[in-house]
């Protein structure tokens, strides 16, 4: 799997924005520089340093979902080994030493997003918070390596010229946005929005959960170095009033208010940091203000819960680009061979003598509670099968553990005659055991085309996801999943945990939210996808019209105990089976 290069996105269809973009930054960096007086070339390299910052917290906070308090902490991580690599007659070019400063503040990155890996929300504030208040009680106590010298960090020549230190600036600016952009196509960028938006879901694709959100911090902390490297070659003497964490608040309110996930957030975000205060200066308000506007701004967008500026102006540029977007084509028709699925075990073929998922003596108990008694389910290659019974059943719970979103349970659970039992819901899913979700978890930021690809976990072909996607009836490859309803976005999520080719796919009420017409086509796309793509489903639906056209076999749980199993018809007539949808008792 699925390498964390597995390109999502197309490059055709985004690239022409980046170079738009690079190209009026160069073309607007070249002109301010024999334009601007030095005083305001300062302040245009403020600017660049302050996109470089906001872009941090941007990505950390706005694109993987995790709130961080202590950008300006790692910022002077950097500034802080910049700083002491420019002591004495120092030879290292200087923008190695820059580079130097960004990875010294990964480990941090690193250490501060360990909390992360359970904490959210405001409790993942607090310790980022903390972080940054000791880290600047640290530079207040102990200081930068310059501040017993009285020579400043000079840039070594050409980077000591105001107009050379400006372009290099912008010319980061340019660099980390095209990096961050690759980074974006790539599954890493598309796996930080999916932790964003549900964590069970990214596990659910296979990915590692953990690791995604280290490599969210570890690469903000490297950005944010950077950015404290520069401002070190700036102003020359650093000092912790420089890293304050108020300062960190104000990165944060910023980033939160312009949308700096997105490049024109972070640039909109440069902006106000370098020239903001200036604007009040000559207004005659103290520079205190601009924090107070910025909380008030930053309150506002999450009132409304739109985004910041940036997010909403993509989103208006979206809403008029789907406008235009022709509906899918249907005719494309599915190729008849059988496309080969990812089995559990490389050794075992697919129709083997041990069953495509075997559960045996499956119980789960919460405290005094029984959710799944003594269940057993076995489920043969290539067929449909159905798990049915009233709500309080246990359906949930057993997706639940067969798919290692729960722990501690009794019996043994295995896919293709592997055991399942010690591997974490990630692995389970790499190993070929897929799952949906009765709430749908697919991601608004991304188009059809780019979800599928990102759940899929491998490289898919245009021509394999165009018939993937028609044999689903789902929209355009390029249709926005935000301008999808409930119904469709439920399509979309079953087409992209079928791209990834498992052997077991567990659908847990995926007709939820379609009229009864498009429940039924479903149904009848479920009950083919054995001939088509090899891959044995078991199904989780309330709706018995949908079941009997999807399903062979029926397993019926009540009080999280099976009884009944068999052929779907004969199942759904005997009398036990109506008894418990019903509610009555049958007489012995």
């Amino acid at each position: 799997m699925r390498g964390a290069s597995t390109r999502i996105y197309s490059w055709g269809a985004n690239l022409p924005m980046f170079r738009v973009l690079a190209f009026g930054i160069a073309i607007g960096v070249t002109g301010a520089a024999f334009l601007l007086p030095s005083y305001w070339l300062f302040l245009a390299t403020s600017a660049a340093i302050g996109v470089i910052v906001a872009r941090s917290a941007g990505l950390v906070t706005g694109q993987a979902g995790m709130i961080s308090l202590c950008q300006l902490s790692f910022a002077a991580a950097g500034a802080w080994v910049v700083a002491w690599l420019s002591l004495g007659e120092a030879t290292m070019p200087f923008p190695i030493r820059i580079l130097i400063g960004g990875l010294a503040a990964v480990p941090f990155g690193v250490l501060v997003g360990l909390p992360a890996l359970r904490l959210r929300g405001v409790n993942l504030a607090i310790i980022t918070l903390g972080f940054a208040a000791a880290a600047d009680l640290y530079f207040q106590v102990q200081g930068f390596p310059k501040n017993s010298f009285t020579a400043a960090v000079v840039p070594p020549p050409p980077f000591d010229s105001d107009l050379v230190y400006f372009e290099f600036c912008w010319g980061m600016v340019v660099i980390i946005s095209l990096l961050l952009g690759w980074a974006d196509r790539a599954r890493m960028g598309a796996a930080w929005l999916a932790v964003r938006h549900s964590e069970r879901a990214t596990a659910a694709m296979g990915m590692n959960v953990p690791l995604v959100k280290l490599t969210a911090f570890a690469t903000s902390a490297f950005i944010a170095g950077l950015s404290g490297g520069l401002l070190a070659g700036q102003v020359g003497l650093v000092t912790p009033q420089n890293f304050a964490p108020l300062g960190s608040l104000v990165v944060f309110a910023l980033a939160v208010m312009m949308g700096a996930q997105h490049v024109e957030g972070a640039l909109l975000a440069g902006l106000l940091i370098a020239l903001f205060p200036e604007l009040l200066r000559k207004l005659g308000l103290p520079p205190d203000v601009a924090d107070l506007l910025f909380a008030i701004g930053t309150i506002d967008v999450l009132r409304r819960g739109r985004g910041g500026v940036a997010t909403q102006i993509r989103e208006a540029l979206r809403i008029r680009r789907a406008k235009r977007l022709a509906a899918p084509a249907s005719g494309a028709r599915i190729d008849e061979h059988r496309i080969a699925p990812a089995l559990v075990h490389t050794g075992q073929h697919q129709h083997g003598s041990s069953p495509a998922l075997d559960i045996r003596g499956l119980t789960v108990r919460f405290g005094e509670v029984i959710a799944l008694d003594g269940v057993g389910l076995r489920l043969e290659h290539a067929t449909v099968g159905a798990l049915i019974g009233p709500n309080g059943a246990g359906k949930t719970t057993l997706v639940d553990a067969v798919t290692g979103f729960l722990h501690g349970y009794e019996g043994y659970i295995l896919a293709a005659g592997v055991s399942l039992d010690q591997l974490p819901a990630h692995r389970r899913a790499r190993a070929g055991v897929r799952r949906t979700f009765q709430q749908g978890r697919t991601i608004p930021d991304l188009n059809v085309g780019q979800y599928v690809r990102l759940a899929a976990g491998r490289t898919l072909g245009d021509s394999e996801l165009s018939l993937l996607l028609d044999f689903f009836d789902c929209p355009a490859s390029a249709q926005p999943i935000a301008s999808l309803d409930v119904g469709t976005r439920r399509l979309v999520e079953v087409a992209g945990a079928l791209a990834a080719r498992p052997a077991v796919l567990l659908l847990d009420e995926p007709a939820a939210g379609l009229a009864e017409t498009a429940s039924i086509r479903l149904a009848n796309r479920i009950a083919e996808i054995p001939h088509h793509y090899g891959c044995s489903v078991l199904l989780i639906e309330h709706d018995m019209g949908h079941v009997v056209a999807a399903s062979s076999e029926v397993t019926v749980l009540d009080f999280g105990r099976v009884i009944a199993n068999g052929p779907t018809r004969d199942v759904l007539e005997h009398p036990v089976v109506i008894a418990a949808y019903l509610g009555e008792e049958v007489s012995a």
